[in-house]
């Protein structure tokens, strides 16, 4: 708990600051005066303020956002020899581009963390596949435990090599965004026999992009070979005299092709309200031995499943994933305009009813992954703040009265009709503005309590 609260206040903390004094910058640039930035909301904590009328630097009570308050004719009265300091009375393209900035500038950060944690270097799984889920795509395509993924194309002749499973999802994420088929060249796990599979992955629906994807598809966690890790001194599988190290060579006289299938094996392993025995034959240190291993009856959801309490599997093959700082940085360029799109995108199937409104996620399910990126490294942690940079530019982007696109909007009808936006059409937008914001945040925080709860 300790690190996700650490985690998100890293997130905030850097993120928030830097949209803020993208408006902050341009507006100084542009000649307006900026009476305060402030990080957070609510009751001020701290302040700074250099002399009398100089900008006032705030740190408020909810590290929820940030705000810039300008000089503004609609907000008070202004002193009239500071009225050429006035939000309200700049030229329209200097109003457009101070609102602008503070999400360009969140894209602009996301293309130099991507670019950042590339050129650092990063621990991957090679990209060698686990058993794919019964009756999957994957499964469906002829890919099996063992596989190992060097490169994908969608027309089969121009092709792009994978370094790490992670790129693979990424690919495939993106070819049903498209709704594109992916074709895979594919070896053994030694890199002979190599050969290219289809994956059909265009007749995947796009309101299906959402994290349960890679399970649709039949891909999951990397290959790992049936060996055992840790376990519970009094779980089932050590009471049957399994001990760590333990190769797995057969269940039942199948032999299993990797520790994913092995782990469903011992899922399956239940008859009734109770654990079915097993015969399981095991090398141990140059041994064959034979043992009968009855998994606990454990419930799962509305059904039960077996347990052995043990860690099921060899860690998987890593790889050192890094670029140049040339390809490095248009590596970041690259992602981050895919991760823009894919975003809008998946709003935009959200509003039209085509994707889920799961999809929507709030704090905590951010402080959770900053926790998780930060025990993996910085490199993974800065991918995590691309990440979020990405969402956060895009969102306020979005054409919704309160946020920036929202003014961007105002300023678009200003241009093209010659007038601005009358008061009490602001005032109304203002306030649909403001419930459709509490909607989403209410709804994302539901998510977040649902996700914790396992109800999704």
């Amino acid at each position: 708990m300790t690190l996700q609260i650490l985690g998100f206040l890293l997130t905030v903390g850097i993120l928030v600051p830097v949209h803020e004094f993208g408006h902050y910058w341009v507006a100084r640039r542009c000649g307006v005066k900026v009476l305060r930035f402030s990080i957070g909301f609510g009751r001020v904590l701290w302040r700074r303020q250099a002399h009398p009328g100089a900008t006032e630097f705030t740190l408020s009570l909810l590290p929820l956002g940030g705000y810039v308050r300008m000089l503004d004719e609609s907000e008070g009265p202004v002193p009239a020899d500071m009225r050429e300091q006035a939000f309200n009375n700049r030229p329209l393209k200097e109003r457009a581009a101070i609102v602008a900035a503070g999400p360009l500038i969140n894209l602009l950060l996301a293309m130099l963390l991507f670019a950042a944690a590339s050129w650092l270097g990063v621990e991957e799984p090679k990209s060698v596949l686990s058993a794919p889920h019964a009756g999957s795509l994957a499964e469906r395509a002829g890919l099996r435990a063992g596989d190992w993924v060097q490169a994908v194309s969608t027309d089969g002749q121009t092709w792009t090599e994978l370094q790490s499973l992670p790129e693979l999802r990424w690919h495939l994420m993106r070819s049903v965004s498209r709704g594109e088929r992916l074709v895979l060249s594919v070896s053994d796990r030694a890199g002979h026999g190599r050969r290219s599979v289809t994956l059909e992955t265009d007749l995947i629906p796009k309101g299906e992009l959402d994290a349960q994807l890679l399970k649709r598809i039949g891909l999951g966690l990397p290959f790992s070979e049936p060996v055992l890790g840790q376990l519970n001194p009094t779980g089932a599988g050590a009471q049957a005299g399994l001990l760590k190290g333990d190769r797995v060579l057969s269940v039942d006289g199948v032999a299993p092709s990797d520790a994913a299938a092995l782990r469903e094996r011992i899922r399956a392993a239940v008859d009734g309200e109770q654990g079915r025995a097993m015969q399981w034959k095991i090398e141990r240190a140059g041994q064959v031995l034979e043992l009968q291993v009855t998994p606990q009856a454990v419930q799962s959801g509305e059904k039960k499943q077996g347990r052995i309490e043990a860690m099921v599997g060899a860690p998987p093959e890593m790889v050192t994933v890094s670029r140049s700082l040339v390809d490095a940085l248009m590596g970041g360029v690259e992602r981050t305009w895919e991760v823009s799109t894919m975003t809008l995108q998946v709003f935009g199937r959200m509003l039209v009813g085509e994707a889920s409104l799961k999809n929507l996620s709030g704090p905590l399910t951010i402080a959770d992954y900053a926790g998780q990126s930060l025990t993996m490294g910085l490199s993974y942690f800065l991918s995590f703040l691309a990440l979020v940079s990405v969402s956060l530019g895009v969102l306020n982007l979005l054409p919704l009265p309160m946020l920036d696109g929202g003014h961007l909007m105002y300023y678009l009808f200003e241009g093209l009709s010659g007038r601005p936006v009358s008061e009490w059409w602001h005032r109304q937008l203002q306030r649909v503005g403001a419930f459709v914001l509490l909607l989403m945040m209410a709804l994302a925080l539901s998510n977040d309590m649902a996700h914790k709860l396992g109800l999704y």
